[in-house]
């Protein structure tokens, strides 16, 4: 399986398997295995990123989390906590999608109920960065 190289300033050190035809990456915070997608190679680059390079503890990484918002069910990619107050929400896309202005305004609908003070987007080639403010998002190149 050919896995795009993403823009992060790490290698990380990733134990991925091939079982039959079908390839499986190993993650550490929900201590299993799953299915290698593209948008699970990016959100696992996040996951590295927040735990090795950051110093952030596994316990404060949540990973598809369900939230109703509307009547309806959805999963959000990544919550970074701090003593269990949302910090970053992470939406991950594949690589191939275009990060557009509907794209983050979807993002920005899961964070009007979980009120993180920041937002990542990102395809794991580009990464937009917003901050909460009492006006809206403040918007900032992404600096790792």
């Amino acid at each position: 399986m050919e896995l795009p190289k993403l823009n992060f300033n790490e290698d990380f050190d990733f134990q991925i398997k091939r079982d039959k035809d079908k390839f499986f990456i190993y993650d550490l915070v929900r201590k299993s295995w799953l299915q290698l997608t593209p948008e699970e190679w990016v959100r696992q680059h996040w996951v590295h990123y927040f735990h090795f390079k950051k110093g952030r503890n596994l316990s404060s990484l949540i990973l598809e989390k369900k939230l109703v918002l509307n009547g309806t069910t959805k999963r959000i990619d990544l919550l970074v906590t701090e003593k269990t107050v949302a910090k970053i929400l992470v939406e991950c896309k594949a690589p191939e999608i275009k990060l557009t202005e509907k794209t983050f305004e979807q993002t920005a609908r899961y964070n009007s109920i979980l009120e993180a003070e920041e937002i990542i987007l990102s395809n794991g080639l580009q990464h937009i960065f917003a901050k909460f403010r009492e006006k809206g998002y403040e918007f900032s190149p992404f600096e790792f």
